[in-house]
C-alpha cells in the first residue's frame, strides 16, 4: 500500500480525467469507440512471447553525451534544418525559422514516482534552464516517458503553444498550463503556427496512466508531421507497423528527416512499437530521405540488449539504402550535411540479430514489396 506522503507524490502526476466539452470533442472522434478511443487494425499484445531477456538491457558505464548550452542556438542552422537528440524522444527540432520541442523528459525517472520506476542513463544534455525559446511543445501520448509531469511544471511558465491528441488537455490543465495555451488535436487534424503547420498523424498504439490496454485508451496517441515552407519532418511517435503509413506520406511527405521510434521492441509487442527494421520500413512507407533512430539510449523499457536498437537500425539501413543517423545524445545534426556513422556505444555489448529475435507486425497488408 501507498502511504499518505506517497499517495500525495503520486496523485498529480497520474494527471486527470477528460470531461465536459473536451470529453464531448473526444467522442465525435472516428478513432472513438464506446468508452475509448481505439486503434484502426487490431493489436495483438502476448507477453509470454519473445526471447528471454538480455543481460545487457542497461550500460555497465557511463554513456558518452555532447553537453549543449543556450549559445548553442544563437546561430540558425545554415540549412535551415537541424535537429538535438536530448536522448529517447526528445528532440529539439529547428525547421524553417521556428522550434519544436517534442515529447519532453529531464526528469530522473519515467514514473509516476521519484524513487522508483525506469531510470534515465545520462542527465539530459540540454538543462532546462540553457532551453531557448520555442514555438510549440508536441506531446505523441500519455505514457510516462513521453508526457512527464516534473517537466511540465518546469515548463509551464513558458511562452509556447501546447500541441497534443484529444484528451490529452485535461492532464496539461491539472498541471497548470492554461487552456489557451493547449491545442488538442484529432488524427488529420493541424495547427498552424506563423509559417509551420504541425499535423497530428494516424499512430498504432495506446495511452493511459493509470491503465494499460494495447486496444486503446482514454486519450488519443499519434505522430506529428512539421511542414514549413522549405522542410518537411516527421515524427512518428510510438507506434507499430500500419497500413496508414503510406497515406501519410502520400499527403504530407515527402519528409527531409524522419525521427522513428526503434527502441523498447520486442515480439508480444510488435503491434505497438516498430522495432528497427520495420522503423526503416516505416520510414520508406511514409517517404523519407534521412532517418533518426530514437526511443532508445535512455532507459530500459523493454528486454532487448540496451544497443540493439541502433545495431539493427544501421544493418537495416544499409539493406534497404536508407541513410541512418547515429549521434550520440546531445549532438546536433542537420540532415542535409549527413554526419558520419558515430559508433559512440560499445561494440562490445551483445545483442540479437532480426534473425535471432524478429519483430513483424500483424494485420499489415502495406509494405510487403518494400521489405
Amino acid at each position: 500500500m501507498v502511504g499518505g506522503v506517497g499517495y500525495a507524490r503520486i496523485r498529480p502526476a497520474l494527471g486527470s480525467v477528460a470531461d465536459g466539452a473536451r470529453l464531448e470533442r473526444m467522442q465525435q472522434s472516428p478513432q472513438w469507440k464506446v468508452d475509448r478511443f481505439e486503434n484502426k487494425q487490431e493489436t495483438v499484445s502476448d507477453l509470454f512471447s519473445g526471447p528471454p531477456a538480455s543481460e545487457h538491457q542497461s550500460p555497465d558505464d557511463a554513456i558518452p553525451t555532447e553537453r549543449r548550452t543556450l549559445s548553442d542556438y544563437q546561430s540558425a542552422p545554415e540549412s535551415g534544418l537541424r535537429v538535438t537528440w536530448l536522448g529517447h524522444s526528445t528532440m529539439l527540432v529547428e525547421i524553417d525559422g521556428h522550434r519544436v520541442l517534442t515529447d519532453p523528459i529531464f526528469s530522473e525517472r519515467a514514473s509516476p514516482v521519484p524513487f522508483a520506476g525506469p531510470k534515465r542513463w545520462t542527465a539530459p544534455p540540454l538543462p532546462l534552464e540553457e532551453l531557448p525559446a520555442v514555438d510549440a511543445v508536441v506531446i505523441s501520448h500519455d505514457h510516462y516517458d513521453h508526457l512527464d509531469y516534473e517537466t511540465v511544471e518546469e515548463l509551464r511558465t513558458l511562452d509556447t503553444t501546447w500541441v497534443v491528441p484529444l484528451g490529452v488537455g485535461a492532464h496539461l490543465e491539472y498541471w497548470g498550463i492554461e487552456a489557451s495555451r493547449i491545442v488538442e488535436l484529432d488524427w488529420w487534424e493541424a495547427h498552424q503556427l506563423e509559417g509551420l503547420t504541425l499535423t497530428a498523424t494516424p499512430a498504432r498504439h495506446f495511452s493511459g496512466r493509470t491503465t494499460a490496454n494495447p486496444q486503446g485508451g482514454p486519450t488519443l496517441w499519434c505522430g506529428f508531421a512539421m511542414t514549413g515552407p522549405q522542410h518537411r519532418v516527421y515524427y512518428s511517435g510510438d507506434t507499430g507497423l500500419f497500413d496508414e503509413l503510406v497515406d501519410i506520406g502520400e499527403r504530407l511527405g515527402p519528409f527531409d528527416l524522419t525521427m522513428m521510434e526503434t527502441g523498447a521492441y520486442s515480439q508480444s509487442a510488435r503491434d505497438i512499437h516498430l522495432g528497427p527494421e520495420q522503423a526503416v520500413l516505416a520510414h520508406k512507407l511514409v517517404g523519407g530521405e534521412v532517418m533518426l533512430p530514437v526511443h532508445w539510449g535512455l532507459f530500459d523499457l523493454n528486454a532487448h540488449g540496451w544497443t540493439a536498437p541502433i545495431e539493427r537500425a544501421l544493418v537495416a539501413g544499409e539493406a534497404a539504402g536508407v541513410a541512418v543517423v547515429s549521434v550520440r545524445p546531445g549532438s546536433m545534426f542537420e540532415p542535409e550535411v549527413m554526419p558520419t556513422v558515430d559508433r559512440w556505444w560499445p561494440a562490445s555489448v551483445p545483442w540479437r540479430t532480426a534473425e535471432e529475435e524478429p519483430i513483424e507486425a500483424t494485420g499489415v497488408t502495406v509494405g510487403e514489396d518494400r521489405r
